[in-house]
């Protein structure tokens, strides 16, 4: 309750950490951010490539590679990195997004030259052997039909994204499509790998109980003879500004019927001015910022025609981003999907006409820079801002910046924002809605929505 009283100015005032940069000659782009509370470290190596860069019938090979990443190099056996790591009681692991590739571990400052190490030879002489590969992607197509294919909600919203994206790669699944990931072949997965996995086209981030004085050195011997390489053009993933509304209706093995509502906007790596994202970002949070937000008080609580909804916007993205407003119809109340959706845009319309008060706009304003300000006790979570920040075109010093970017949104900007991007032109209407029986396929086929139909 103090905080909440006494503003942004005390969260504003969180004490700066001592962070430098530097390349080295073959392109690779180092980050060392100092946390001594504790003596762990956290090394994080970003390869600016992920499931947006993928052609067309190679969808997945992103996320294959970093699967094989962890089956051997010049001279580590497929496994012994790991057994290694686990037995110095480090943890390890990966992950592949649409913009990025990172791999990282989390160790006691002693360790760090051995994860170096480690992380250096297989940038330049990971194995790729064609035995594990052919293991590797039975293991891939099982993780896809546990998270997607067996799972209703994620197949729908994986379809959904395909009329969302009209234009830009971001339609494309990080997993990869199964009838992709069923002929992808070793030679595809190391032309990939020689292609984007280079110096030039990565970033070492390393926070913890260090300093540039002894991480430096480090980095120079582990990383500094791996030759440099071509690194391949970088095309950020735009959309279409407007001008055609789609509506898709999926038919899946769900309980209940759910709506979304996204819209195509900018992201801060897109945006003509960077202050539209910013206002963006604050009017998702005076809708959907906790307890008191208007979605969940207005429309969960207050009119009861939602059990749940929700606005989500992911505004560090390399490409144009959505703005996504979604719920569930209360089904006590036999709510409608179309109910709902107008609840919906009163809220929208509302927020256009009338800006919010300063006092709400201060909570989440507030509620924001607290959330990022209490995360950064971990070392984790401050490397992943500062990769993600870098892998996709940004300045890691955004950090220190956002509060005051944040700070200086006015109530009349958010409706601004609210006017020009949230509108029916930039909008794919999404209807998930339960598979009918069989029974009734057979009776009346005609009622039967085609996924994916406009």
């Amino acid at each position: 309750i103090v905080l909440l009283l006494t503003g942004l100015p005390a969260l504003a005032q969180e004490p700066r950490q001592p962070t430098h940069e530097f390349h080295l000659d073959n392109g690779l782009k180092v980050i060392v951010r100092e946390d001594h509370r504790a003596p762990v470290v956290v090394s994080q190596l970003w390869y600016r490539v992920g499931s947006s860069h993928e052609p067309t019938g190679q969808t997945g090979i992103s996320h294959a590679l970093e699967h094989m990443m962890f089956k051997g190099s010049e001279n580590l056996e497929p496994g012994e990195a790991s057994k290694l790591l686990g037995s110095l009681g480090a943890q390890e692991n990966a992950f592949t997004s649409r913009d990025y590739t990172a791999y990282y571990q989390v160790l006691s400052r002693e360790q760090l030259p051995i994860a170096l190490e480690m992380e250096a030879e297989r940038m330049h002489s990971a194995r790729l052997p064609e035995d594990e590969f052919l293991r590797e992607m039975e293991v891939i197509k099982e993780e896809r039909r546990l998270r997607v294919d067996d799972n209703p909600n994620s197949l729908a919203y994986e379809r959904f994204l395909t009329q969302a994206h009209m234009a830009s790669p971001y339609r494309q699944p990080v997993i990869g499509w199964m009838h992709d990931l069923e002929r992808l072949t070793i030679d595809n997965l190391r032309t990939w790998y020689r292609t984007w996995y280079q110096p030039g086209n990565a970033t070492l981030v390393i926070v913890g109980d260090v300093s540039l004085e002894e991480v430096r050195p480090l980095v120079e011997t582990y990383f500094g003879p791996i030759p440099a390489g071509e690194v391949p053009p970088h095309k950020a993933p735009l959309e279409l500004p407007g001008g055609a509304q789609r509506n898709v209706t999926i038919d899946v093995d769900v309980q209940l019927p759910s709506l979304i509502l996204s819209f195509n906007v900018p992201s801060l790596s897109t945006a003509a001015d960077a202050w539209e994202v910013h206002a963006l970002r604050l009017l998702e949070g005076v809708l959907d910022a906790g307890y008191s937000s208007r979605l969940p008080s207005r429309l969960e609580r207050e009119s009861a025609v939602a059990t749940s909804a929700y606005a989500s916007y992911s505004a560090f993205t390399r490409g144009d981003t959505l703005f996504t407003l979604s719920g569930l119809p209360n089904p006590a109340r036999e709510v409608t999907l179309e109910e709902l959706e107008a609840a919906l845009w009163e809220q929208i319309e509302e927020l256009k006409n009338n800006p919010p008060d300063s006092a709400e706009l201060t909570r989440v304003k507030t509620q924001l820079i607290a959330e990022d300000v209490y995360a950064r006790d971990s070392i984790t979570h401050q490397a992943n801002l500062i990769g993600q920040l870098e892998s996709v075109g940004l300045s890691w010093q955004l950090i220190e910046q956002d509060a005051a970017a944040l700070e200086a949104i006015t109530p009349e900007q958010i409706s601004t924002v609210a006017r020009r991007y949230l509108v029916p032109t930039r909008l794919t209407r999404g209807h998930i809605v339960p598979r009918p029986a069989v029974a009734d396929l057979e009776q009346a086929p005609e009622a039967i929505t085609t996924e994916g139909a406009n």
